[in-house]
């Protein structure tokens, strides 16, 4: 994921202001509205935050998890596997790309779904790809040597592997897709002298422009990138805003109603190009982006650099984002057994 978007995408967004390649923040917006429901009184199934951490470390016993290692092909049996444990349906969706060197590669995108005979649906997403380049690293030996990717990538998808599981336990009243994008983080490299916004995310490209089922659409959709350090702090980013500002502001809200006002900040943030962007570009589901935002530097502090291990990962910020999320998701489609 990076960290800005070129000049070209920003026009071609119209309703998107010009950002600049940090990661500042901009004015605080307006107080959100208050939530229409006490979402401490809102039941959700058990969120087992070791169980999350263990995903994680799954993953990156893998090792590297670029397209084309042998942790790659690895990891997506693993996580193809454990869907299939919790969820109703497992599509594993292949594509080719060519990434900004030349290189061409085989992609994996991962989708499980529960009750995917539901046309009411929730999309929850993050990629699982882990970064070839570590070309933020403050030791320029390291630019070109792959990182475990523990929080960037590994963070997202272990918790979405323990919501799958808890809510599969306890389903909600819609249909739910955990969409797990590959060959997001394989964009052009910070010392190739040039820059390209498509670059990256290529995963959620193809998928956007090829659903695994026809025709799909989804209530809204949230996208999980970075959400492991153990300083949590998720803005309003701006592309999510444009795009699905009622879904931001009531997740927001919800945070703020259950106590965690103080790691869901509400501040808007530059535009992030990452997956969001063409879930909603393309397939006009209204998807917004959490994402770590770290004021005094680039996300965190390990962002694409090797120090990017399982010692970045916190259970307790793991718990923190599973239960902002499933206390907005049972809020609005409560389990029958509630209804």
């Amino acid at each position: 994921m990076k960290q800005r978007i070129s000049l070209l995408m920003m026009l071609s967004l119209l309703v998107l202001p010009f950002v600049a390649c940090k990661n500042d923040t901009n004015k605080q917006p307006k107080q959100g509205q208050q939530p229409s429901l006490d979402y401490r009184q809102v039941a959700i199934p058990n969120f087992n935050a070791d169980s999350a951490y263990r995903f994680v470390a799954d993953q990156l016993a893998f090792g590297f998890r670029h397209p084309g290692s042998k942790g790659h092909a690895q990891c997506a049996d693993y996580l193809a596997a454990t869907l299939r444990r919790f969820c109703d349906t497992v599509i594993v969706q292949t594509f080719s790309t060519t990434l900004w060197d030349g290189q061409t590669v085989e992609g994996r995108n991962i989708i499980g779904s529960l009750a995917p005979e539901r046309d009411k649906r929730v999309l929850l997403a993050a990629h699982w790809d882990s970064r070839q380049w570590a070309d933020h690293d403050l030791d320029t030996n390291n630019w070109r040597k792959p990182l475990l990717g523990a929080n960037d990538g590994a963070s997202g998808v272990g918790l979405l592997l323990e919501m799958a599981r808890c809510m599969a336990a306890l389903p909600p009243d819609v249909g739910v897709d955990f969409v797990f994008f590959d060959v997001e983080d394989q964009g052009i490299a910070e010392w190739a002298g040039r820059y390209e916004d498509n670059t990256w995310c290529k995963g959620s490209q193809y998928w956007a422009s090829n659903p695994h089922r026809m025709f799909y659409t989804a209530q809204y959709g949230i996208l999980f990138d970075m959400v492991g350090t153990a300083k949590p702090r998720f803005t309003k980013e701006e592309i999510s805003m444009s795009f699905a500002q009622g879904v931001m502001n009531k997740m927001w809200a919800c945070a703020a109603a259950i106590g965690y006002g103080n790691v869901f900040v509400d501040e808007l943030s530059s535009s992030i190009l990452d997956d969001h962007l063409y879930v909603n570009q393309i397939l006009r589901v209204p998807t917004i982006d959490v994402v770590q935002n770290s004021p005094e530097c680039s996300f965190y502090e390990h962002w694409h650099t090797v120090g990017d291990n399982l010692d970045a990962v916190s259970k307790e910020t793991l718990q923190i984002v599973a239960m902002v999320t499933l206390k907005l998701l049972y809020g609005d489609f409560p389990t029958p057994k509630q209804s």
